[in-house]
């Protein structure tokens, strides 16, 4: 998945200060798409998800399965002596703490995904002049910051003889992320949302240029 700039639709509003306006309009853009793309976690995977939906069943019915057995222990008479107490050996059932839900039944733990980083499509994103990247990198980059200096790094490169910049990710999976909801953290994408904000990007650097 890919976008460009058309420089040209907005090289007049900024005049004699056009690069400036370029360059800070570029970065808004490029750090906006970065920080919004999703960064895998195991813990909302549907297959763990499901994993720890059914463990929590299982210890909830176990807990159910205590108060029913309490209140037909309170209901009993011959449980009880003449003052109202317990009769020796006789004794309430727990239910689970927090602690023995995990150790017993594992309502946190993973089926799948142990040991996986999440940040390879938001470490994906590459800038480039006038002609797009078509590779993939090998940058795991989950805070965004390692991607988001490579991005300045080139756009603070820019001159008036670049007519382009792309912005790039050549991940298979990044048209999935963008227009099929496949990630809960970004279901409305990244690219279409922050091309929505471009305009306001344009007017904060203008607006910004020293008069």
């Amino acid at each position: 998945m890919s976008f460009s700039l058309d420089l040209k639709a907005f090289v007049e509003k900024a005049k004699a200060n056009a690069e400036t306006v370029v360059k800070k309009v570029s970065l808004d853009l490029a750090y906006s798409v970065i920080d919004r793309s999703p960064v895998g976690n195991p813990e909302l995977w549907a297959a763990n998800m499901a994993y720890r939906a059914k463990n929590k069943a299982e210890a909830d019915a176990y807990d159910a399965h205590v108060e029913v057995r309490n209140v037909i222990t309170a209901l009993t008479p011959s449980n009880f002596t003449r003052n109202g107490n317990l009769k020796r050996g006789v004794k309430y059932a727990k239910p689970l703490t927090k602690a023995e839900r995990v150790q017993n039944f594992d309502v946190n733990g993973l089926v799948s995904g142990k040991g996986y980083v999440g940040g390879r499509f938001r470490g994906n994103w590459q800038v480039s002049f006038d002609a797009p990247i078509t590779t993939t990198i090998d940058r795991v980059d989950g805070k965004s910051s390692e991607t988001s200096n490579a991005a300045a790094e080139v756009i603070y490169k820019f001159d008036a003889g670049v007519g382009t910049i792309w912005i790039m990710n050549n991940l298979p999976y990044g048209h999935r992320l963008e227009y099929e909801a496949w990630s809960k953290q970004a279901p409305a994408g990244m690219v279409r949302r922050s091309v929505t904000e471009l305009q306001t990007y344009i007017n904060n650097a203008v607006s910004g240029l020293d008069k």
